[in-house]
């Protein structure tokens, strides 16, 4: 039953090593690093121009 441990062993070894090596990456979805930096700005705007208009209305009610 010793070869029991070993696999044991074996597979948190594993487990540990794959976090490891998908912790530092981020998600590749195929953009060039311009492209993700549109994008990126374009949310920005957008949540930017939601926070205006939440902050807005909070003004005009007091």
């Amino acid at each position: 039953m010793t070869r029991g441990n070993q696999r044991e062993l074996a597979r948190q070894k594993n487990a540990k090593k794959h976090t490891e090596q998908s912790k530092g990456k981020r998600n590749e979805d195929g953009l060039s690093a311009a492209a993700r930096k549109q994008r990126d700005a374009e949310i920005m705007q957008q949540k930017q121009k939601k926070a205006n208009e939440t902050t807005k209305e909070g003004t005009k009610s007091k």
